[in-house]
């Protein structure tokens, strides 16, 4: 194909022109949505496991499949083979999932370890596969203290490493000790209320991607990388 004049670096057989009749859903979409969730802190009593059981309950309401990982026994990441039982799990439940809640408690001004640890596990690629590019990402806090928002935007920076798509919302609790009863319930606050918001935005932004995030992700730079690779095998059977 010839040059496109006004952008001579780009190789026209590579170049997609977005149309709304190619973000058509395809594939088996019958299932309810899939959504796994993690969160930061092994204590008995964690307030970012109350949380995420919190928002679970507003997502399985909403028609979601919900899966929670529990990080307690996963290893140290590089600390063991990659074969372990909690390593296998999580990344399963990574490929399983068409969407993920990440929520972890402040500690030192950032995620916790438990929280990064679960993170590190994953790979960008395993095999062919990446476990959690296009995945649809919404992100909470607990804080101890006032409220702050180092933790959403840590988990929003690794989100975008990680390829996911993050809605705009967020969840940050401040002295979450006040927030939940001793059964571990949230307590009706205006802190409730915004996390029935970002469960959601995040059921109704799963459910706009699912069937297309192939298309979605279909990246030009891979594209031309894949193209020249196939070229370089051919040269190589000469």
């Amino acid at each position: 194909m010839d040059k496109i004049p006004e952008l001579p670096n780009i190789s026209p057989g590579q170049l997609d022109v977005p149309s709304v009749s190619k973000l058509e859903p395809v594939g088996e979409l019958a299932h309810p949505p899939r959504i796994l969730m993690l969160y930061g802190s092994l204590r008995e009593r964690s307030f970012s496991r109350f949380l995420t059981y919190e928002a679970a309950r507003i997502l399985e309401h909403f028609g979601a499949d919900v899966r929670i990982f529990d990080p307690t026994e996963l290893p140290m990441v590089g600390s063991v083979p990659e074969t372990h039982p909690k390593v296998v799990e999580l990344r399963g439940l990574f490929l399983w999932s068409e969407g993920q809640v990440w929520c972890s408690p402040e500690r030192h001004g950032t995620v916790t370890s438990v929280m990064k640890n679960q993170i590190d596990w994953v790979p960008l690629e395993q095999g062919a596969l990446r476990p959690s590019q296009g995945r649809t990402l919404a992100v909470m806090q607990v804080c101890g203290g006032s409220q702050s928002f180092n933790v959403v935007n840590t988990l929003r920076l690794l989100g975008r490493w990680m390829r996911m798509f993050t809605i705009p919302n967020q969840s940050s609790v401040p002295m979450a000790y006040k927030e939940f009863d001793e059964e571990g319930r949230m307590r009706p606050s205006s802190y409730y209320d915004r996390v029935v918001d970002v469960m959601e935005e995040l059921f109704k932004i799963t459910l706009l991607m699912r069937g297309r995030v192939d298309y979605l992700t279909d990246r030009y730079s891979e594209r031309s990388e894949r193209a020249i690779q196939a070229i370089d095998r051919q040269i190589e059977k000469i």
